[in-house]
């Protein structure tokens, strides 16, 4: 029922008529009013929220003096109906449990409608429909529509006791109830703003996330097709020779099968022929080996890096496999690669992931540790050693290169952090290595402790057997 409808005080003749009364009770309801709106004012003060919805229904139950005091927000029910979830209730001595109802012959869907309802008595044989009024003794109703800033109505906030509301208790639960209706909107409207920011934020963290992933993968397979470019072109010098190697064996070949045909041949001549086309074999045998060597090397490489298996390493043949795939690069900035790893060290790791993180820094040391070119040295050092937890690999990557200044050790691991933007450095190669540890289970730092160069160390637990 909308309020406009209602009868004002004087039509309802309840009490006796006399002008001064009437006056009185207009102040003595303004002094209540006052006061109510000052108490709940200070207790919801410093609170937001569902905090402040809570404390607002039990305020209001005490200043108006009534049973129930209802905070709930419009939803879409799953049949297509708009209905009510609480957000609080307020029940009597506590707060009830949150429950939704459809708005269908409820005074509620009026309030939704954005109609100040009263109903002073019988609200249940006005609304015979609503099974909730009856299960809570309802006699009188009174509901405001949280309205926002856009004119919609977000929720409603009623008042419903199990007795009659008379004129005086009206005029002053409306006038509480629009107050706090207004503030209660914009603690919704405050909720939703923040819903959908906490959505967008969301979205555009995880499309952050993709994009960061689809960049490490570009930098994984661009680091691989560096790798393939550098072994090619070091395959091409061993096959090359071992062609003319071939090429010159098939001539001597010829020489040697002409003397043999002619009538006349000196020891002198088959003995120099032979010692050729021995040498000339050696050549192919030597190169032949050292093409198959690069290309067994990056197999392995390129195969591991597909894979998270875990397998039992030979360390220290693994490691030496892995620096002799990226020979070429070492090669090209004149770095000089030394093991310090016990030859019957052996590990339990995922193969790949080892040879990604090896990958990496050792490309790290070749583009960034000797700007001015080599030579250098890097020195690999890998020990097994127990823990509480079990056993731990700790591989250590040193380098005697510039070294890191401090504003650049603190942010090594971050992603597309690099020195050498604009000069194709892409500031993810350490991040990958960062990542990659940290999948394993293990930790990485850089060293600050060391006097020259870069120290990385790297832990990682290994897997039982």
């Amino acid at each position: 029922m909308d309020v406009r409808n209602q009868p004002q005080p004087q039509d309802q003749g309840r009490d006796g008529g006399a002008g001064r009364d009437a006056l009185f009770d207009a102040g003595d309801r303004r002094t209540l009013a006052e006061a109510a709106l000052r108490s709940i004012t200070a207790s919801t003060a410093r609170v937001r929220g569902d905090d402040f919805l809570r404390i607002l229904v039990r305020d209001l139950a005490a200043a108006l003096d009534v049973r129930y005091v209802i905070a709930g927000r419009v939803i879409a029910l799953p049949d297509g109906t708009e209905g009510i979830r609480t957000l609080a209730v307020w029940g009597g001595a506590d707060y009830l449990p949150n429950m939704e109802y459809g708005l269908l012959h409820t005074p509620c869907q009026d309030v939704t409608d954005q109609t100040m309802c009263f109903h002073g008595c019988a609200i249940q044989a006005d609304y015979p429909l609503d099974t909730l009024l009856v299960d809570m003794g309802a006699e009188s109703y009174i509901g405001m529509p949280m309205i926002d800033t856009e004119g919609k109505t977000l929720g409603i906030l009623s008042a419903i006791d199990t007795k009659a509301i008379d004129e005086n208790k009206r005029l002053l639960a409306l006038s509480l109830l629009s107050i706090f209706a207004a503030r209660g909107a914009a603690e919704l409207q405050h909720q939703d703003r923040e819903t959908l920011l906490e959505l967008r934020v969301a979205q555009r963290t995880e499309a952050l996330r993709a994009a960061q992933a689809s960049l490490v993968e570009q930098e994984k397979m661009a680091a691989l097709g560096a790798l393939v470019a550098g072994v090619a072109h070091e395959v091409n010098t061993p096959i090359g020779v071992a062609v003319t190697a071939a090429s010159g064996l098939s001539g001597y070949a010829d020489r040697l099968l002409a003397a043999l045909d002619g009538q006349k041949v000196s020891r002198a001549e088959l003995v120099e022929l032979a010692g050729r086309v021995k040498a000339a074999a050696g050549l192919v045998e030597q190169n032949l080996a050292r093409a198959a060597e690069l290309i067994g090397n990056f197999k392995q490489l390129a195969v591991d890096q597909g894979t998270e298996h875990i397998t039992e390493l030979a360390l220290l043949d693994y490691v030496q496999g892995v620096v002799s795939a990226h020979s070429p690069e070492l090669r090209k900035a004149a770095i000089q690669v030394e093991l310090r790893i016990g030859a019957d060290s052996r590990v339990r790791l995922a193969a790949g992931k080892v040879s990604q993180i090896l990958s990496n820094l050792l490309m790290n040391a070749a583009k960034h540790a000797y700007p001015d070119g080599g030579p250098g040295r890097v020195t690999i050092s890998a020990s097994v050693v127990a823990g509480t937890d079990g056993p731990w690999l700790l591989l250590d990557f040193a380098d005697d290169g510039i070294g890191l200044a401090p504003g650049i050790r603190e942010h090594v691991f971050e992603p597309f952090f690099t020195t050498k933007r604009g000069q194709g450095g892409s500031g993810l190669g350490m991040h990958i290595v960062y990542t990659i540890v940290h999948q394993l289970g293990g930790q990485v730092a850089a060293d600050s402790t060391v006097a020259r160069g870069c120290c990385i160390h790297v832990r990682l637990p290994l897997p039982p057997a």
